[in-house]
């Protein structure tokens, strides 16, 4: 059993076998599921992602204070013209992204991959990537199960809990797993999932938490777009052949130190950054003076 990324890329150069099957043989072990069992849970899980990706693409979902009500319709609207900055496929990525929180803000059900605020980077990669590129089933199960592996690392040794240490570490984690995702899906090596892991999480390093009203709506919701978008250059980056020059454990230890040094003024309490704006505070008492 591997308790690092050091160690799982270890088994599988030694062993000469991808990352999901060993992270699947952990999978098994840890839960004494058979394989079978592994697959039902992660198609399902996978279906749930996709549900919520969809969800509020063409039908804005009511949100508190209505705060991201309709941006994953306007995202998704855009990404179909010819005018964009970034393409359809991006955008499009985007859109899905934005369609989960939205779903999460609405109160619908979302995959919490690995936390509800980040619920929005995983779905939106694995999907994109795998309608664009015509993946199996197996395949996008089997970038799951790297997601899910290169998740429990980073909960094993540091923490996805943005009141602990700031935004950096949900969706900064989600984009970690996501990236790594995107090099399997893409027919990257171990090496190379890893090195995208990296990447990733090095480009968000010190992101504080600052959800306006307290809600996990803005700039969650945006977050989890621009976050999906981070994943995918950062398997690019791995795919073209760039290594970190920091080992990912290192990375992550460094994003835990970060953000164990952030004020909790930065760490969800809706007390700094953008929450504490004026117009942050005026969103806040508008939506909770009403509730009174």
């Amino acid at each position: 059993m591997y308790t690092n990324a050091a160690e799982l890329w270890t088994e599988a150069k030694e062993r000469q076998v991808p990352l999901s099957e060993i992270i699947l043989e952990n999978e098994m072990q840890l839960t004494e599921c058979s394989k079978e069992e592994v697959m039902r849970h992660l198609e399902k899980m996978y279906e749930i992602m996709q549900i919520s990706a969809a969800k509020a693409l063409q039908k804005p979902l009511f949100t508190v204070g209505s705060l991201i009500t309709g941006i994953a319709k306007t995202q998704y609207d855009y990404a179909q013209t010819p005018d964009t900055l970034c393409g359809g496929f991006l955008n499009l990525l985007m859109a899905r992204a934005l369609s989960c929180s939205e779903t999460n803000a609405a109160m619908g059900r979302i995959c919490a991959a690995p936390t509800a605020g980040s619920c929005g980077i995983i779905p939106a990669v694995l999907i994109t990537v795998a309608e664009n590129r015509k993946s199996s089933k197996e395949a996008v199960f089997n970038a799951l199960l790297v997601s899910a592996g290169l998740g429990a690392v980073i909960m094993r040794n540091a923490t996805v809990a943005g009141a602990e240490g700031g935004c950096q570490v949900e969706c900064g984690a989600a984009a970690a797993m996501a990236a790594a995702a995107a090099v399997d899906l893409a027919g990257g090596t171990a090496e190379a999932a890893l090195h995208a892991a990296a990447f990733a999480l090095m480009n968000i390093m010190g992101l504080i938490c600052d959800p306006v009203a307290g809600l996990v709506q803005v700039p969650c919701a945006q977050r989890n777009a621009s976050q999906a978008v981070n994943a995918l250059l950062s398997a690019d980056f791995a795919l073209a052949g760039q290594r970190s020059i920091i080992p990912l454990d290192e990375v992550i230890d460094a994003m835990f130190r970060t953000g164990k040094m952030l004020p909790m003024q930065l760490r969800e309490t809706a007390m700094g950054g953008i929450a504490a704006t004026q117009t942050g505070r005026k969103i806040n008492d508008e939506i909770f003076s009403k509730k009174e």
